[in-house]
């Protein structure tokens, strides 16, 4: 790249002025902002950007002149950000942006074939000796009558339970630090089957927050089946006995 731009091309302020208002029309091009040689006999004037949004930005014009030619011409008209530009947010995927409660009517969420939370699963019918057996035969991650073709793996049950056991259903919310005992005393709680069933269930209390929900077995709430309101006893007059002790008056019965 030559030190200094071509001084015909460098000169040629209003060809390139003339450009950046063909392009972008006059009232988006403002003052000249300065010129670059980018190669010999190729040179880019910048005009600053008026448009509303784009603070920062520039009109690059880029001008070349042929050997032994006084005349520069337009090689391109670009919009392009300065150092201050203000920018957008760099582009995430969609997939990558979906949070928890994203998805609603009609919103698809897709999964990749190689997402390390599945492993392939088993239908049973190459499985040759049962689903109670407990023989090497038998697939590890087939489920009884499901036929899916993928399973959660290791990586994708620990993923689950982190993520419930941390959250608002786990052993650390305020309501369960708050609760008078755990799930795992709770009448009201339905347990659930595999691995995940070591630390979790479902709790089935209508006014419970929990409703429906996984909960962790130390997890707990104010709807816990053995808390149950005292028994109001009526308590009995204290008796009363006369100075010389012949008779004993209860004015709390008949």
């Amino acid at each position: 790249m030559p030190a200094a731009p071509d001084q015909v091309c460098a000169n040629a302020v209003d060809l390139a002025r003339a450009a950046a208002i063909a392009e972008a029309g006059e009232p988006a091009v403002g003052d000249h902002a300065g010129v670059a040689a980018d190669a010999e006999r190729l040179v880019t004037h910048r005009f600053s950007c008026l448009l509303p949004g784009y603070r920062g930005w520039f009109w690059c014009v880029t001008l070349a002149r042929a050997s032994r030619s006084r005349q520069p011409t337009v090689d391109e008209v670009v919009l392009m950000p300065g150092g201050d530009a203000i920018l957008a947010p760099e582009w995430i995927p969609w997939s990558d942006r979906l949070r928890a409660g994203d998805l609603g009517v009609g919103v698809v969420a897709t999964t990749e074939p190689d997402d390390p939370r599945l492993v392939p699963g088993w239908s049973g019918e190459d499985d040759l000796t049962g689903p109670l057996d407990p023989a090497p035969l038998h697939p590890a991650n087939w489920e009884p009558g499901l036929q899916r073709a993928r399973v959660l793996s290791g990586e994708g049950r620990r993923d689950a339970a982190s993520r419930w056991y941390g959250g608002e259903h786990g052993p650390h919310s305020g309501m369960a630090k708050a609760a008078p005992g755990e799930c795992r005393s709770c009448g009201w709680l339905l347990l659930i089957g595999g691995p995940l069933g070591q630390l979790f269930g479902v709790c089935s209390h209508l006014l419970s927050p929990s409703d429906g929900r996984i909960v962790s077995l130390d997890h707990g709430c104010g709807a816990h089946s053995e808390v149950q309101a005292e028994a109001t006893v009526p308590s009995r007059a204290t008796p009363l006995v006369d100075d010389l002790g012949a008779e004993t008056i209860d004015f709390g019965h008949s």
